[in-house]
């Protein structure tokens, strides 16, 4: 069977499902899709149709009865029916053969409305008129009522005689549930002629860089989870503990991505369905150039797999190499900073926001040592906030390597401190208090101590003091760092050292 998948056609065995077609596709296993029914299948379900012709489209919204239903089984027939006549009552379109049994009823006809008409009595010539006007009529077919013109009246004037119906296709609503289904059931059954988007496309706005680069990171794993869904947008709430600025401001139209830039929600991505105006709160952050039907049919709690243009250019992480191989695939010229060698890892990138790496057409890589980036591991499951915090003062909420600066030490010391963020330690609550604390165990002095928000290595075993000196009631234990004997050589206040979650 044949089935469209992101705009290709592919030729999969009969029964295939979902998980089958989204094979080499971008998608990220368990993200919702969403599947169009065969047209096979939007014929018999829908309610409007569009005849197009070359003057132009006309919307036909069919009424409930069986003159109805008999229109929508014989589309197919009607297909390539040319204009046969007009007179100021009615346009006929035809001739087609049907089973409509003969019935010389006098009926009433509003003007818009289309019904059936047999030529001489003979169902082989049926014609499908229009009315032009409100009159009374004897037409062959009984009362013969199809439906009316809802839309696209404007093009009748437009119509001669000789013009055709150039094809009849239902009315494909991005809006409605009866057309496009959203799963995230890879055992799905597909059936041939449906299509399927796995992803939604971003194309981003290099006049709001920031912003942009906003996105890049909230989509780093190739996927986001909607928070809230309206007639209006879906928004994302994955990353609103940041700071942004105003920049591009536009049109919030149908398919604009913007982002709160200030107050309640700073960060908050939105997806619009429906035109809104330019608010000064909102930026600009592109459009979505595919995916469109996901956005429209999703629920808060889905979770979507998203791309964009361009993708992100970050090699922090990479070897001087490997970076300098990725950088030139994006047409980017590498400078080399720091240590400059092929087997360094590069653990700082200016510009490090994409827009503004694409527009200076180069990337300074500042290069360490291997061993000079240490490991750490992170307890996320018992101090998701506490490490939650660390990533946002450490930069590890956006980039694979991060930095701590160091506050206090001296040799024979049995704990090390590491600059923290005293106004973002106002929201450290409490952990139950620890009753032993390990070396090499990674804590925080919490809101219960003057000096909340400030990080720390233990050094020495201790049932009585945490990592930053602080008594069991004021420390938030929070993670692991795996060398502490390697980072204390030659350590001096001041110095910046680069930290990497460690791989699990």
């Amino acid at each position: 069977m044949n089935v469209t998948v992101n705009g290709s056609l592919k030729t999969l065995k009969d029964g295939a499902t979902l998980g089958d077609a989204v094979q080499g596709e971008t998608y990220v296993p368990g993200t919702v899709v969403s599947v169009h029914l065969s047209t096979e299948n939007v014929m018999k379900g829908s309610n409007s149709f569009e005849l197009v012709t070359a003057k132009g489209i006309m919307t036909l919204t069919l009424d409930d009865g069986q003159d109805a239903e008999t229109w929508r089984s014989i589309t197919d027939a009607i297909k390539g029916s040319t204009l046969r006549w007009v007179t100021s009552n009615i346009f006929a379109f035809g001739s087609f053969a049907t089973d409509i049994r003969p019935d010389r009823v006098l009926s009433m006809y509003k003007r818009y409305e289309c019904f059936f008409s047999l030529g001489g009595m003979d169902n082989n010539t049926t014609y499908m008129m229009i009315a032009g006007k409100d009159h009374r009529g004897t037409y062959g077919a009984g009362d013969g009522r199809i439906g009316r013109i809802t839309r696209g009246r404007h093009i009748m004037k437009m119509l001669k005689e000789g013009d055709s119906v150039t094809d009849i296709r239902p009315v494909m609503s991005m809006h409605s549930k009866e057309n496009v289904m959203i799963t995230s059931d890879p055992k799905f059954k597909l059936e041939d002629g449906m299509s399927v988007d796995t992803y939604v496309s971003i194309e981003l706005n290099e006049d709001s860089p920031m912003t942009s680069e906003h996105i890049l990171v909230a989509a780093r794993h190739g996927h986001v989870t909607l928070s809230d869904a309206t007639g209006s947008f879906v928004s994302c709430s994955d990353s609103t503990d940041v700071t942004l600025r105003e920049e591009s401001q536009s049109i919030r139209d149908i398919g604009r991505v913007t982002v709160r830039n200030t107050g309640s929600g700073t960060g908050k991505i939105f997806f619009y369905k429906e035109r809104r105006q330019t608010v000064p709160q909102h930026n600009d952050a592109g459009k979505t150039v595919r995916g469109m039907h996901i956005m429209n049919n999703a629920s808060a709690g889905d979770r979507i797999t998203v791309d964009t243009v361009p993708k992100r250019i970050l090699s922090v992480g990479m070897t001087q190499a490997a970076g300098k191989k990725f950088l030139e695939s994006r047409g980017i010229k590498q400078v080399r900073t720091g240590d400059k060698s092929d087997g360094a890892l590069i653990a700082e990138q200016e510009p490090d926001w994409t827009i503004n790496t694409i527009k200076s057409g180069e990337a300074e890589t500042f290069g360490v040592p291997k061993e000079k980036v240490f490991n750490v591991t992170l307890d996320r499951k018992n101090a998701p906030e506490d490490v939650h915090y660390f990533e946002k003062i450490t930069g590890l909420d956006h980039k694979p390597i991060g930095t701590m600066k160091v506050q206090f030490t001296f040799e024979g010391m049995p704990f090390i401190t590491f600059e923290g963020d005293e106004s973002r330690g106002k929201s450290l609550y409490p952990q139950d208090p620890f009753k032993k604390c390990k070396r090499g165990d990674m804590g925080l002095t919490n809101q219960a101590s003057p000096h909340h928000g400030l990080v720390g290595i233990r050094l020495q075993d201790s049932k009585e003091f945490g990592p930053t000196g602080e008594e069991p009631h004021g420390t938030n234990i929070f993670g692991r760092f795996e060398n502490p004997d390697r980072l204390m050589k030659g350590i001096q206040d001041g110095d910046i050292i680069y930290i990497t979650e460690e791989e699990k």
